[in-house]
């Protein structure tokens, strides 16, 4: 990418939220699942390939594929929730 691409990139992402303030779904968000430990996100990946095995394994082969599909989303949760905790946005961004 040119140089100059990139500088407006950063631009426009500096200037559409400066006082980088969460919206209100965000916010709604965020209060639920810090109430959660993260190991929750981490047990439910876990639980769904287990889930996903044992119905692959009893010839439900469409059920443990729609199951097993659910493990990365756990885990992209728990990553959020992270770094949710980490940032401190759930404190600050609170009204």
């Amino acid at each position: 990418m040119p140089a100059e691409v990139l500088e407006n990139m950063k631009e426009k992402i500096a200037t559409a939220n400066p006082a980088r303030k969460e919206g209100p779904i965000a916010r709604a968000i965020e209060s639920q699942t810090a109430k959660l430990p993260s190991d929750v996100f981490l047990w439910a990946s876990l639980g769904a390939m287990a889930t996903s095995l044992t119905l692959k394994l009893i010839g439900k082969d469409h059920t443990a594929q729609f199951i097993g599909q659910w493990t990365a989303p756990f885990l992209l949760f728990g990553l959020y929730n992270k770094i949710v905790k980490v940032e401190g946005h759930d404190q600050t961004s609170r009204p």
